[in-house]
């Protein structure tokens, strides 16, 4: 069955010109070298055919050795202008090809990465990888078909073309034909056969996303049992994958086969015609070995034109991918001159904010609440209640359906998202770390940090308790998304990184949540240092964390259901976080 997915193939044309075009001189000297080199090609049969001639025609003396030997000259003369042309030109497309690549993986890593938190919540980790690294390659092996490939064949079929009409006009309108039909067959054919790749490097893409999801949760798989069934789903995966493979497999295949009786009927029909007009006394010797040698060019570069167009439609199936992601808008943007964020007091305010989960499922619903300058407030309530989406929207990785949220009254969505990120720091509550080394990873909000200040930030968190004991140190590598830590060391780390970007607005969101008692008591007085002079959101399940927060804020089913400071919450008989906290305090109230 055919797929439904879009074909970008003429938009992933576009970008490749867009940045081809970019070396106009290289260009040139590429396609430059190609043509003399490709028609170099053509004119040396001709030489062989003056050698025959004359070998089955002069006498074998002196005199016709040196005539031979000129003819011999003359060809070693094309042979080397061919041979330079061809440097020429891949010298000129390493040059021009290497940079392209290099600029289209940027490109592409940078339109993803402003790609929004949903949209890879949508999609694997390692599909992802695998549609960027398939780009810059598709463009790499198109490159190489244009150059070795379709450019030669069009300067080798005009030139033989007209050479051969030149001898006999029938011969030469002939090759031109079958020409014709055999690059149109095929052209028909690859078109043909582009859903059917578009499919199989889809579910090419699909397999490589459950590997990865696999390998990022092998624990998962062992502990809860899964080793089976992740086998078979797999492997379903892999089988669909494969027969896949096979269709286009055996399509290409068939069409082999039909390409090769076309061409044999093209050999045996030009010898024939060639044999007739030898007997009256037009074509001698030196002709029949000019046909054979353009018949041996033209049928090498339209043999391979049939498996070089339909594996340029496979590139562009698997550039497909990476190019619907550069067609997708960015969901959440900077609009046209947005302007730097200026924090002055850090004042947060929710006015009338509307967010819908998909347009359907409602979480905030005309939600109000404004945090004074240096107020330190905490979220709480039940699980689902909004918390978490409140400290998201404040980020600005969601649009607001309605309403507006403000910093120190300036609208977030008029504000640069680098500017409003520059002035958050955000501790999460399960903190995923770069696979590169402990001060990289503390230093990320703050790269040009010295030594000592990566060293005081972490002694600031209790960092340095476990990092001297590491025998690199601070230069020891944390593992893909900082596996070789616990939790409550990925935990510290992301504390450190926080004390050091130093931003005026602070959101905790269960920070201590992994760490042992003694630890977060520790780390608590830490982070008493932290918030001084800031203003601080912490969302808490854990309410002895928030006890002396200066206002604590109980969310419920998206609206605020109590808000007042901890004993003031407590004395409300039938409050909802008097009944949270009689459940985590086992029914003290103190």
């Amino acid at each position: 069955m055919k797929t439904e997915l879009k074909n970008y193939t003429k938009t992933t044309l576009k970008i490749y010109w867009k940045f081809t075009k970019k070396y106009p001189v290289l260009l040139t000297l590429m396609i430059l070298g190609v043509v003399v080199g490709a028609a170099t090609n053509a004119i040396i049969p001709l030489y062989f055919k003056r050698l025959f001639d004359a070998l089955t025609t002069l006498p074998q003396n002196l005199e016709s050795a040196a005539f031979l030997v000129e003819i011999l000259i003359l060809i070693a003369i094309v042979e080397l202008i061919h041979w330079f042309a061809w440097r020429v030109s891949e010298f000129s497309a390493s040059l021009s090809v290497s940079r392209i690549i290099k600029e289209l993986s940027d490109y592409c890593f940078a339109y993803l990465h402003k790609h929004s938190l949903t949209f890879f919540n949508n999609n694997f980790g390692g599909s992802l990888t695998k549609r960027v690294n398939r780009f810059s390659r598709s463009y790499e092996s198109i490159t190489d078909r244009v150059q070795y490939d379709y450019i030669p064949l069009v300067v080798n079929v005009i030139l033989i073309v007209a050479i051969l009409m030149a001898r006999n006009v029938y011969i030469g309108l002939g090759m031109m034909l079958w020409v014709l039909i055999f690059t149109t067959i095929n052209i028909i054919f690859s078109r043909y056969k582009l859903p059917y790749d578009l499919e199989r490097s889809n579910a090419d893409t699909a397999t490589t996303g459950i590997l990865a999801d696999t390998i990022t949760n092998h624990n998962n798989v062992k502990l809860f049992g899964g080793y089976e069934r992740e086998i078979k789903n797999y492997g379903h995966a892999t089988d669909k994958l494969r027969r896949l493979r096979l269709l286009t497999w055996i399509m290409g295949s068939g069409f082999f086969a039909f390409q090769g009786l076309f061409i044999t009927a093209l050999e045996i029909a030009l010898f024939y015609f060639a044999i007739k007009l030898w007997v009256m006394g037009q074509f001698t010797i030196g002709d029949f070995v000019l046909i054979q040698s353009y018949i041996i060019i033209v049928i090498g570069k339209v043999w391979d034109f049939g498996r070089v167009i339909q594996r340029t439609y496979e590139d562009l199936s698997d550039a497909n991918e990476m190019t619907e992601i550069l067609e997708t808008p960015h969901e959440i943007a900077d609009i046209p001159g947005a302007k730097m964020i200026k924090i002055k007091n850090g004042e947060i305010k929710f006015d009338n904010v509307k967010f819908c989960y998909n347009e359907t499922r409602t979480v905030l619903d005309k939600f109000n609440l404004t945090v004074t300058p240096q107020e330190k407030i905490a979220l709480v309530g039940p699980s689902g209640a909004g918390k978490s989406t409140i400290v998201r929207l404040i980020l600005r990785q969601h649009e607001l359906t309605a309403g507006k949220i403000l910093i120190d009254d300036q609208p977030i969505e008029k504000i640069t998202l680098e500017s409003l990120w520059s002035a958050v720091s955000l501790v999460p509550q399960d903190p995923i770390l770069f696979h590169r080394t402990l001060a990289e990873n503390i230093s990320y909000g703050k790269p040009n940090a010295t030594k000592a200040e990566i060293a005081k930030a972490a002694k600031l968190a209790h960092c340095d308790e476990f990092i001297k004991d590491l025998s690199k140190g601070y230069d020891t590598y944390v593992g893909e998304r900082g596996v070789k830590l616990s939790g409550g060391e990925r935990q510290r780390v992301a504390i450190a990184r926080a004390i050091l970007h130093n931003a005026p607005i602070l959101v905790l969101d269960e920070a201590t949540s992994s760490l042992d008692s003694e630890s977060e008591r520790l780390i608590q007085d830490a982070l008493g240092k932290l918030i001084e002079g800031k203003t601080v959101i912490v969302v808490a399940h854990r309410l002895s964390t928030i006890m002396k927060m200066d206002r604590i804020i109980v969310i419920d089913a998206g609206k605020i259901a109590e808000q007042g400071s901890h004993s003031e919450l407590l004395k409300k008989p039938n409050g909802l976080y008097r009944k949270l906290w009689q459940v985590q305090a086992g029914g003290f109230i103190g």
